[in-house]
């Protein structure tokens, strides 16, 4: 799930690449960095590789992201974990051994 684009301009749906992993009990140890949350066993531990993105725009992101997991999939925002980890053009090669934004290719 993502913002695809919105006022956040994180994430858009034709550059995005998902790894999904389910984890059984006990396998994370996922706590509330002594902030009070409740979490459930079913929390959501999300990172994010991106391109580099203004302060305002990750801390929307964040924000709507918490938002539509808790409207579209119920899960609360207390049971949102996320990492966003950025880098820039040269750290990315989406195949044939090439780097794609530094040939022009993607932009």
């Amino acid at each position: 799930m993502h913002p695809g684009g919105g006022p956040a301009g994180l994430v858009w749906a034709a550059h995005c690449y998902q790894c999904v992993t389910q984890h059984r009990a006990g396998e994370l140890v996922l706590q509330d960095t002594g902030l009070g949350y409740a979490r459930s066993s079913d929390v959501v531990l999300l990172t994010v590789v991106s391109r580099k993105r203004t302060q305002a725009q990750k801390v929307e992101f964040y924000r709507l992201l918490a938002e539509r997991l808790q409207a579209n999939c119920g899960v609360p925002p207390d049971d949102l974990i996320v990492s966003l980890v950025e880098n820039s053009d040269a750290d990315w090669s989406f195949g044939r051994g090439r780097a794609q934004f530094l040939t022009g290719e993607l932009r």
